[in-house]
């Protein structure tokens, strides 16, 4: 009869030791950083447009790669005691600006960056507000 035992039910159940929600957090913590330093990668190729790499290219990526960091990571971090809506055009906004902001590095034109940012923010804004509407019980 021991295989008829009542179980904890999945989300009840704490860790054996403290060390899994450490090491869960650290992985929380280098997405957004592994994310901001190939933004920042990617920002400083665009700015230097194939001319000689300089101190002034290294540090325009650092700075760029950190501030998109930082964002994504206080948006990780306030996003979730958001509402559903708000949540998803938080995401949906900093998508926009990032691709936008890109994009503008290229040589284009402020309209044609805007309005491919704007699309890319809808896009990911509709996604973001479809899996959160999908995935949170109401």
């Amino acid at each position: 009869m021991a295989h008829a035992a009542p179980t904890a039910p999945r989300g009840h159940r704490q860790p054996a030791s403290g060390t899994a929600a450490h090491t869960m957090s650290r992985s929380a913590l280098m997405r957004p950083l592994l994310m901001g330093l190939v933004y920042g990668v990617y920002a400083a190729f665009m700015k230097r447009q194939m001319g000689p790499v300089d101190a002034g290219n290294v540090f325009y990526g650092i700075l760029c790669g950190a501030i998109f960091a930082a964002c994504l990571m206080v948006l990780a971090r306030i996003g979730p005691r958001l509402a559903q809506e708000p949540h998803a055009a938080a995401y949906g906004i900093f998508a926009g600006i990032s691709f936008g902001y890109l994009y503008s590095l290229a040589g284009e034109s402020i309209l044609k960056s805007s309005g491919l940012g704007l699309l890319v923010g809808a896009g990911v804004g509709a996604a973001a507000f479809y899996r959160y509407h999908t995935r949170h019980a109401s």
